[in-house]
């Protein structure tokens, strides 16, 4: 799975002379970048050989074959004159492998993401400083996104209907709960509680009502770890790190709609399957005015270190004390042992070989036993809009589900 690292997508070749202009003009993360359209290359005078660089770096950052990407732009030819070499060329030329030729020519496969035609074709200086004028498109549901929902999710008030079937083959649309706070708003409450499992040995987890109260989320205090992925930020060019003081956690969604995602593990194989995914979408919640940010529950420098910007380019905050995380189990933090949690547990090994068919690197430092959830929180004072907790290991909230909430909060 290719990194959101903008220094690595670049390269040293034709888009590296590029990199002030893009800077300046908001074209500053790499999912953003990849949504460049022949309009906007021509709004900045690139040449010839500049468009075919970022047509080939973008092929190659969808199907995760950015190591060949300097060789493939060095060879002077197109993307579609390289997707017409043979299988042989490739390899002797580039020293692609076997498994590696066949994602490169498979062209049947969509692995873009499908943007609104109103946003894609406008450059992001003007999508971030006027989104409100052309967010009009409902046809935003990328291609592959039924592939990275969850075993377990809900629809929101603002979105009715039953949710997406899972990847297991017994589990059953589950129908929303929707508490209306004090203020008339709403929000959408978790899903069902998980099966029992292992034949009744292992019980189902236990169902939770209502969404978090903003009362309880104001009150959380957070440790900013990393700002928004830029190039030339090296956050680890000294021995150790110091975090700057805590910092309200409301100050986060005080002036824009926020997704908190709560990472369980950053050094989870499922974990960084699902950070990606969402990351890549950043364009999409840009054009809605959604910002992203991650929450983790321990600070181990060196899995923040491979975590960011590798599997996620966005802000990373530590929750030291895990309060977003007990918000979402109802105020009781939530937690599953490896045996009950994964072992006796077919959903969870589901979701397991999805994140393993992405060809992600993992290991297991760290505590991997608090689940994680999301959150999307209106902005002031709107409360909770939508959230999601992780049931299984490795269940994610449905994109579409995303999609439609912060399409609604925009309107």
């Amino acid at each position: 799975m290719a990194s959101f690292s903008l220094e690595e997508f670049l390269g040293d070749g034709a888009l590296q002379e590029l990199l002030p202009l893009l800077l300046k003009e908001g074209w500053d993360d790499v999912p953003t970048l990849k949504m460049m359209n022949e309009e906007d290359m021509d709004a900045y005078n690139f040449s010839k050989r500049q468009r075919d660089a970022l047509k080939i770096r973008t092929y190659v950052h969808d199907r995760s074959l950015m190591e060949y990407a300097d060789k493939l732009e060095a060879s002077g030819m197109g993307l579609p004159e390289l997707l017409n070499l043979t299988p042989s060329a490739l390899n002797m030329e580039y020293g692609m492998k076997r498994g590696h030729i066949a994602r490169f020519t498979d062209r049947t496969t969509v692995c873009g993401i499908m943007m609104p035609p109103s946003i894609s074709s406008l450059p992001t200086a003007r999508r971030r400083s006027s989104c409100s004028s052309f967010v009009t498109s409902r046809t935003y549901f990328d291609m592959d996104s039924s592939k990275s929902s969850p075993a377990h999710s809900v629809t929101g008030p603002d979105h009715q209907g039953e949710s997406r079937k899972s990847f297991s083959s017994n589990s059953n649309a589950r129908k929303e709960k929707s508490p209306t706070f004090s203020n008339g708003l709403k929000g959408t409450a978790p899903a069902l509680p998980s099966e029992s499992r292992f034949r009744g040995i292992v019980g189902s987890s236990s169902s939770i009502k209502d969404v978090a109260s903003l009362s309880v989320l104001e009150k959380i205090f957070v440790e900013k770890v990393t700002p928004e992925h830029r190039p030339g930020v090296n956050l680890w060019n000294q021995a150790d790190l110091k975090l700057p003081p805590p910092m309200k956690a409301s100050d986060l969604w005080a002036k824009k709609p926020t997704i908190i995602l709560c990472i369980r593990r950053p050094g989870c194989i499922m974990c960084r399957a699902q950070a990606h995914q969402l990351y890549s979408r950043k364009p999409i919640f840009d054009a809605w005015g959604v910002q992203l940010v991650a929450v983790i529950n321990e600070y181990l420098e060196r899995e923040v270190q491979l975590f960011w910007p590798r599997f996620w380019g966005g802000m990373i905050l530590l929750d030291k004390n895990r309060e977003f995380f007990k918000a979402l189990g109802g105020g009781i933090l939530p937690k599953e042992s490896f045996f009950t949690g994964f072992i006796f547990n077919r959903v969870a090994w589901t979701n397991y070989q999805r994140a393993k068919a992405m060809e992600i690197e993992s290991n297991f430092s760290g505590k991997g036993s608090i689940k994680g959830g999301l959150l999307i929180l209106r902005a002031g004072r709107g409360g909770v809009a939508y959230q999601f907790m992780e049931r299984n290991f490795g269940d994610w909230a449905p994109l579409e589900e995303l999609f439609k909430v912060c399409e609604t909060l925009h309107q």
